[in-house]
């Protein structure tokens, strides 16, 4: 909570209506612009991300970033759009990045993640295709892994030392979830 508001404050002194100073009210929750001609009221932004761990029977399709730590694999993810449900943009971002079409989704979870301002709308989804073409612009790899072999990435005894995201993600979560059930 504490990092959020912060980049928020750091990035909105002003106002972004008429650019007169933003002036900071109810413990920091609020800037209200200092003109009295304009007045608004300006509040932190959420951006919405849809996180999705996809299964086609006892697979997951897991996908690495190349920003991610060497030898991690984690559920997929984008930005829900403008008039886009949430679910509606986990299929979206899977195929996109993926080329894997998902069936049913069902959401499970949510969490707040300030890097900068998300809110992760976690779900799980069914494959409806298994053939992966990748976005080399959004991913390094994508494949799908057995349960088993996603189990040994998150006791650390994968043979070749592939691993899940950390525990305080929500992907770690997820994929626990799946695991689990």
């Amino acid at each position: 909570h504490a990092r959020g508001m912060l980049y928020w404050h750091s990035r909105h002194g002003f106002c972004g209506v008429c650019g007169a100073p933003a002036a900071s009210r109810h413990n920091g929750h609020e800037r209200k612009c200092t003109n009295i001609e304009c007045g608004i009221s300006h509040f932190p932004r959420t951006d919405p991300v849809a996180i999705i761990a996809i299964t086609r029977g006892r697979s997951m399709l897991l996908g690495r970033s190349a920003r991610f730590a060497s030898g991690m694999y984690s559920t997929l993810a984008g930005f829900v759009e403008p008039g886009e449900t949430a679910e509606d943009a986990a299929r979206r971002e899977v195929f996109e990045e993926s080329g894997i079409r998902v069936g049913d989704v069902r959401y499970v979870m949510s969490q707040p993640w300030p890097f900068p301002a998300n809110l992760m709308l976690g779900m799980v989804g069914e494959a409806i295709s298994e053939a992966i073409t990748i976005d080399h612009d959004e991913l390094d790899d994508a494949r799908w892994f057995s349960f088993d072999e996603v189990t040994a990435m998150g006791n650390g005894s994968h043979p070749d030392d592939l691993r899940l995201p950390p525990d305080i993600s929500i992907a770690h979560h997820l994929i626990r979830q799946i695991l689990n059930s």
